[in-house]
């Protein structure tokens, strides 16, 4: 006879934590908190395109965000860092990709877009997969209309290009 549900639920535990388990605590926890990571970089970036400054002032501001409890800092940090320092490389990188001028962006849209650049072309342990999502979830719910289907082709043209041996 099986026990009855929650009677054991130490070994449920150590399942639950085991390696080879697809989507542990850990892991979804380290995954949800790079999402806001994320979704606090945009809104750091998208203030640093209205209003220019040294990226560790955009960490510094953001630092209080409610928000950040949740968040991996590191990698906000490194988002941050990243963009700011790589920004013409960059917009270098995506112009060929664009209808247009970087520019000519919105500034939603361009936020996302480079933060989904920087992460294909400097972060390999993100699959592209995950870095497209994120991006067109991003887009979604910041961006305009359509914006996150813009996003979807750009990054999805990017990807192709960047990590081909993924694709």
């Amino acid at each position: 006879m099986s026990p009855a549900h929650g009677e054991n639920d130490e070994e449920t535990a150590a399942l639950a934590s085991s390696p080879r388990s697809p989507r542990s605590p850990r892991s979804a926890r380290s995954s949800g908190a790079r999402t806001v990571a994320r979704k606090l970089a945009l809104q750091a970036l998208y203030r640093w395109q209205l209003n220019a400054c040294d990226w560790q002032e955009l960490v510094h501001e953001f630092a209080d965000d409610p928000d950040m409890r949740r968040a991996d800092a590191e990698y906000f940090r490194t988002l941050i860092n990243g963009v700011c320092a790589q920004r013409a490389e960059l917009d270098g990188a995506l112009e060929p990709l664009l209808d247009r001028k970087p520019a000519e962006l919105d500034p939603v849209e361009h936020a996302v877009l480079l933060i989904g650049g920087y992460e294909l072309q400097r972060c390999p342990d993100v699959p592209y997969r995950v870095v497209i999502n994120e991006a067109v979830a991003l887009a979604r719910r910041f961006g305009a209309t359509d914006g996150y289907k813009y996003v979807n082709g750009v990054l999805d043209r990017a990807a192709r290009l960047w990590r081909s041996e993924e694709h």
